[in-house]
């Protein structure tokens, strides 16, 4: 009774537990050995429900030739909800509204979560950001730039709660919100020198993991891991990764899904970087900065706050600029005038942007000495 050739007849999760019992049935049939999540959704779909499925399992295992099989004890599930409940802890299970949407494009969807904090954050757009723990100095200010800007447009970070690339994105998203998957139980701190970034996490953030409580991760965990974290993001994001790194499993499982994989250039000579630039290579998104992952990500940004309602008044519009669009407006504006003058409103249209946007630019330029205006709206470029 393995995993192999028991994928389920459908591809339709199961229904959601509708009582306390009926999760307490479904987390044990779970629990059961040699019991993954394909052999589990299977068992559901065949037998209906997971008190059905326990109580055929021996003779599956039978056929199996598995002999004197036992399901999970009962005790050892009421010893993890309890744990769960003292912990501050919340189960969260598919098909419940608190489960994160784009995780169930996994095949092998976590049947259920825990999660330590916040489960709001469940519910927002989610990116990303993994590399290197032996990161160098560049690859940690990357990745705590990259986690900080991206924080303020409204993303999620994500990140696996290891030590460099890791620790330094959730520690600059902690006031934007970020997540930590981890590899064994959700009360399972790894690494230990992580302790009180873990503890701020669950405080502001939130931790979760499909393992049981007090598990221990070992190897075969991480890309368990690997797998959650890229399946929650609309993008995944590498810092800094060699050629062969757990990182790149997160990668390749996002691509897997149809999602973005950006990555951020290093020196060819610098092995911590080979796996990034083997990405870029094979057409994964360059990452100098927040402004290039906005801009990749622009029709799966978060969408801007509704319109008022009409009965009231019109506000004039207000300028909504963060530092890297506003350097880049100046840019574009100032590349587009030189000597010869140039008249305002035909820039504007040059430039295909609203008024109400560039006017405020043009501003800024002309009171740091970058522009000239002349009398009829002539502007140029300050020699």
């Amino acid at each position: 009774m393995t995993e192999k050739d028991t994928h389920p007849s459908s591809t339709h999760p199961p229904l959601p537990p509708t009582s306390e019992d009926d999760q307490f049935t479904r987390l044990r049939l779970l629990r059961s050995r040699r019991v993954g999540i394909a052999t589990y959704k299977r068992l559901l779909i065949e037998h209906g429900t997971a008190q059905n499925a326990l109580a055929a399992l021996p003779e599956v295992a039978r056929a199996a030739r598995v002999e004197n099989y036992q399901p999970c004890p009962e005790g050892v599930v009421h010893a993890e909800l309890k744990a769960g409940r003292a912990l501050g802890a919340r189960l969260v299970a598919q098909g419940d509204a608190r489960y994160p949407t784009p995780l169930t494009d996994l095949s092998d969807a976590p049947p259920f979560l825990w999660v330590l904090g916040d489960t709001d954050l469940l519910q927002r757009p989610m990116i990303a950001l993994v590399g290197a723990r032996n990161a160098s100095s560049l690859g940690t200010r990357m990745a705590r730039a990259l986690a900080r800007d991206l924080g303020s447009e409204g993303y999620v970070v994500v990140s696996g709660l290891a030590r460099g690339v890791d620790a330094a994105a959730h520690l600059a998203a902690l006031d934007t919100g970020t997540i930590a998957v981890q590899a064994g139980g959700v009360d399972t701190i790894y690494p230990a020198e992580n302790a009180r970034l873990a503890e701020d996490i669950a405080a502001r953030g939130a931790r979760i993991s499909e393992q049981p409580l007090g598990l221990q991760p070992m190897a075969r965990h991480f890309p368990a891991r690997n797998r959650i974290i890229s399946g929650l993001s609309a993008a995944t994001i590498v810092v800094e990764a060699a050629a062969k790194s757990g990182s790149l499993i997160t990668a390749r499982d996002a691509l897997d899904l149809g999602r973005d994989v950006l990555a951020v250039p290093g020196h060819p000579m610098d092995a911590r970087a080979s796996g990034c630039n083997m990405l870029i290579r094979d057409g994964a998104t360059l990452v100098r900065d927040a402004a290039d992952v906005i801009e990749a990500l622009a029709p799966i940004a978060p969408k801007p706050a509704p319109e008022l309602p009409l009965e009231v008044p019109a506000q004039p519009p207000k300028d909504r600029r963060n530092l890297q669009q506003t350097a880049a407006l100046h840019q574009q504006i100032l590349s587009r005038l030189g000597p010869s003058p140039v008249a305002e409103d035909q820039l504007i249209r040059d430039l295909g942007a609203p008024t109400a946007t560039v006017a405020p630019a043009l501003v800024e330029l002309e009171l740091d000495g970058s522009i000239d205006r002349a009398p009829g709206g002539l502007l140029t470029r300050a020699s």
